[in-house]
């Protein structure tokens, strides 16, 4: 709603099928129909004066004929009637017969019925005219002491709009108001009353407040609101008036009302940022999250302590209460239990670290013995992050997690595994002192692992880390443990040779007899087979992947086996016991080649993995001491550089964070001596609850609104030429889920247009939420119509439509003006976002719709032009920066952008520069563009399109 619009009180609903009634048939209706039929008439009166028509010679008829008819339904409607009809003569005095209206409500006020009373006083509220109000003044004041509440509050709101408007009727309202509300009784009445003192008369507000502020808890929520509402504008508008009325919102944070509670401690935390208000006021937000079923309400409140902890100041005093969040753990949401863990994470320190993974261990063994949810899997992923992320903080923790996570590598959800098998690999290399525990952990876990990627991981941390003759002996046993009897191929012929023979494994058991339902006895033969079908069989673990004709693993099981073979070598001096365990090595490999060369599994093993095990084969025959370096020093070497790569990625970030959140004050800043307020707690001196009406609203003020280019005339779209006889043009605001189209509607001619009708249609996930009503416009004269669309998805969206038309008098057709096509920009609906490479990568496969977009641009350097491509498409460059630092001619990065209906975009940029072309020469190649859905794909492929051929600024 924009501030120059009018208030809207009453909604009618105008079905348009029906041709308008004359003006004598509703005469006739108004004077000698039933109460029906006037009913009807009425109806038919108030729409024919909202859509323009007059009707002054049915004023006296209404009076006489309906006025006094005692059908409420007939008094609502009069009252909507008495408000749109013209009041006054075009010289500006009001009509005579308004003088016997003004008596008819007079009578209406002290009626004996209280809807009659109250909803006259309600009428009376929108009423602009001095001269109708001066004789109902007394009667107004009378009901002030009705005994019905519903008529005192709308007396109330009576004297209040009249006071503000007209102050010379009632310069007394304010008093008498103070007096009413300390008799009251009525919760509503209360409300509404004191809602009058502080817009009206704000220091009797306040005398009234401190009569009463030790009784304020046994107010009723609507009046408590109104209170803290009070208390906020004083202290902000006045500071040394805090002391007076902290200590009231510090007892309203015990309401019984959750809005209460959460607007109080909103108010707490920017009057006050002691650590007790801070420590108050955030757990009164922990308490709501915890009891408030909603989950839409538990992530406002949960934002509300993520915004307390950006503040320097009081994240400590946050630290304190960390067990207490994650007490909203709790809670079955994914989103919500995300950002709770996020949020602890944050806070988390060394003094509260310990608890913190206590009560993590005990929720990852939860989420094992509840029944499979869809959302328990991403739990467990979420909980195995964040214990990661603390071991990785605090190293003394490693030792507590690492025993529990080990269970997961046998879980039946590989993400879980994937995650855990993640962190083991980094915690072995980092904490020396826990090598043995981790291998003696696997070794327990291996026979168990179910996921072929989970037991290639595995495989490599134990030929990487055994490091003593039994742990190399144990891993050997493991693997043969695995492959089942060898040779496999031999082996599995003779098994197929087995289950042919036909009578081998007939066994003789005792007849069993049954009983039938009729009560004869039924005989079960005796002859029973217990030959396994080859569903019954359970291969080993390894030996079923290579069956599949999975030989990826084949391949990192040969690496594993050198690796250990030639360590073994070194440890042991006999050579005796050298050559057996290579000559078994070498067996186990030389057997799955054979295995791989047959037709028993179901695809055959790949050249690639040939050469990997006939080349492990080579160094295992020959056991030169440059490749024993190769293999047993160079990737562990590998494996640290990229983890030492990863940590000072992660802690550039933090910096980064860190230096955001720090209020920097520069040497020549000018210093606020508010009661020598710090200079950071000066930012909360706008009125948080006008910022959040506005927010509801859809007029959020962003800060670079104060950009020229931001202004409204950016989003003015033209949508008729100026020659046309209607000339329109409308405002497009997207307010997340909502698009309002504002259009300016212009009579060109020189004849009253009648019925002008804005007919819209919509073209892709966009729906027209209701049809704008018909309007008449006079010679030249303007309107405004409101429409509002509802989005539904992420996608280019087309509006599109025409005005129609009747020109007043003529006998010609409906007229039609073809409006141009208005695009709503898919930007409005993308935020950048973050994820992990692994969640790229599984989203990347999975996503089925792809846009490659071919670079065509004037930009000739690689990074001006992905800095570009960043800012028009609203995406975010998950490469990270020193991976694309430096130049040498191409850069690939991976792009992530999330919509605000949860829809996921991904985008590889591969682009190079043709350095034969000479140095002007423009980014050459491609941009590829992954998204779950067509219209996503299509919209951000066009986007791009459209501005990779703009200059770089």
């Amino acid at each position: 709603m924009t501030a120059a619009e009018n208030v809207c009180y009453t909604l009618i609903n105008v079905p348009m099928d029906s041709e308008p009634p004359s003006e004598i048939s509703l005469k006739n209706d108004l004077e000698k129909g039933d109460v029906k039929s006037k009913t009807e008439a009425l109806k038919k009166v108030i729409i024919m004066i909202l859509n323009g028509e007059k009707l002054p010679g049915l004023l006296m008829t209404i009076i006489r004929f309906v006025l006094p008819l005692q059908d409420h339904t007939i008094k609502k409607l009069l009252l909507v009637f008495w408000e749109i009809v013209p009041k006054t003569t075009p010289d500006g005095r009001l009509l005579h017969e308004m003088i016997l209206v003004c008596d008819a409500y007079r009578k209406d006020l002290q009626h004996p019925n209280e809807f009659i009373r109250g909803s006259t006083l309600r009428f009376l509220c929108k009423l602009k005219e001095a001269e109708l109000l001066e004789p109902l003044m007394p009667a107004i004041r009378a009901c002030l002491e009705h005994r019905h509440s519903y008529v005192r509050r709308n007396a109330v709101l009576a004297i209040y709009t009249i006071y503000r408007n007209f102050e010379h009727l009632i310069p007394d309202a304010p008093e008498l108001i103070h007096d009413f509300l300390v008799n009251e009784k009525d919760a509503s009445c209360k409300r509404n009353a004191f809602m009058m003192l502080i817009h009206a008369d704000q220091d009797r507000a306040l005398d009234y407040l401190s009569t009463c502020i030790d009784q304020v808890q046994t107010f009723g929520d609507i009046l408590q609101l109104v209170i803290v509402e009070l208390i906020y504008k004083v202290c902000h508008a006045n500071p040394s008036e805090r002391a007076r009325f902290i200590r009231c919102i510090y007892n309203l944070l015990q309401s019984s009302s959750p809005a209460v509670k959460y607007e109080a401690a909103g108010t707490l935390v920017t009057l006050s940022s002691a650590p007790t208000a801070i420590k108050a006021a955030a757990q009164c937000y922990i308490d709501l999250i915890i009891k408030e079923s909603d989950n839409n309400v538990k992530l406002i409140v949960l934002d509300r302590l993520i915004e307390l902890k950006e503040h320097p100041a009081h994240e400590r005093v946050l630290q304190d209460l960390v067990m207490d969040i994650l007490r909203v753990l709790s809670t079955p949401d994914l989103e919500v239990r995300k950002k709770t863990l996020q949020l602890a994470l944050d806070l988390v320190s060394s003094r509260n670290v310990e608890e913190l993974v206590i009560v993590l261990k005990k929720e990852v063994i939860k989420t094992n013995n509840v029944s499979e949810h869809e959302d328990t899997d991403k739990y467990r992923q979420l909980l195995v992050r964040t214990l990661h992320s603390c071991s990785v903080r605090f190293p003394d923790m490693a030792a507590n997690v690492i025993p529990v996570l080990m269970e997961f590598l046998s879980d039946s959800n590989e993400a879980a595994a994937a995650d855990v098998l993640e962190f083991v690999r980094e915690a072995i290399q980092r904490f020396d002192n826990l090598r043995m525990l981790i291998v003696e952990k696997m070794l327990e876990v291996f026979h168990a692992v179910k996921s072929v990627k989970i037991y290639r991981g595995a495989l490599w941390i134990l030929g990487e880390y055994c490091s003593t003759k039994e742990d190399i002996q144990s891993v050997m046993t493991e693997v043969r443990r695995s492959l089942g009897e060898i040779p496999i191929v031999e082996s599995e012929i003779k098994k197929e040779a087995g289950e042919l023979k036909p009578e081998e494994e007939i066994t003789v058991g005792p007849v069993q007899k049954l009983v039938t339902e009729m009560g004869t006895y039924a005989t079960q033969s005796a002859l029973s087979s217990s030959r396994p079908t080859k569903k019954e069989e359970e291969r080993p673990p390894l030996r079923g992947f290579l069956l599949d004709g999975d030989f990826f693993v084949a391949a990192s099981l040969a690496t594993t086996l050198t690796k250990i073979a030639l360590r073994y070598v070194a440890l042991v001096q006999e050579k005796k016991k050298q050559n057996s365990f290579v000559a078994e090595a070498m067996l186990l490999m030389a057997t799955i080649l054979h295995l791989g060369k047959s037709s028993l599994p179901k695809k055959p093993i790949t050249d690639d993995d040939v050469d990997r095990i006939s080349l492990c084969l080579k160094v295992l025959s020959e056991c030169s001491p440059l490749m024993n370096d190769i293999f047993n020093k160079e990737c562990r070497q590998s494996l640290s550089h990229m983890l030492s790569a990863k940590l000072e990625e992660e802690k550039l970030s933090q910096k980064k964070e860190s230096e955001k959140r720090n209020v920097t004050v520069q040497p020549d800043d000018p210093i606020s001596f508010m009661q020598l307020t710090a200079k950071n707690e000066m930012n909360c001196k706008e009125d948080q609850f006008q910022l959040s009406l506005l927010a509801a609203m859809g007029n959020t003020q962003r800060k670079e609104a104060a950009d020229p280019l931001a202004s409204k005339l950016n989003k003015v779209t033209q949508l008729t030429g100026f020659s046309d006889p209607v000339y329109a043009e409308a405002y497009v605001h997207v307010n997340q889920y909502d698009i309002v189209l504002d259009v300016l509607v212009v009579n060109q001619t020189s004849d009253t247009l009648q019925n002008c009708t804005l007919e819209l249609a919509t073209l892709g996930d966009l729906k027209l939420v209701e049809k704008p009503s018909p309007l008449t416009l006079a010679p030249h004269d303007f309107a405004n119509i409101k429409a509002n669309v509802k989005v539904a998805s992420t996608e280019n969206g087309i509006i599109f439509g025409n005005i129609v038309y009747d020109v007043s008098g003529a006998a010609s057709d409906r007229n039609c003006v073809v409006l141009s096509d208005i695009h709503i920009d898919i930007m409005d609906y993308i935020q950048p976002a973050t994820c992990t490479d692994a969640e790229f990568r599984q989203m990347w496969a999975e996503f089925e719709w792809e846009n490659k977009v071919t670079v065509n641009t004037n930009i000739i350097d690689l990074n001006d032009y992905l800095q570009h491509i960043l800012k028009s498409t609203n995406m975010k460059c998950l490469t990270p920066e020193k991976a694309l630092s430096g130049y040498c001619g191409f850069m690939a990065a991976n792009l992530y952008a999330r919509s605000i209906f949860g829809e996921d975009a991904l985008a590889n940029v591969s682009i190079e520069k043709p350095i034969q072309q000479g140095p002007e020469a423009p980014v050459t190649g491609h941009i590829r563009i992954r998204a779950k859905s067509q219209g996503m794909a299509l919209s951000l492929g066009d986007k791009i399109n459209l501005s990779q051929k703009k200059t770089s600024i």
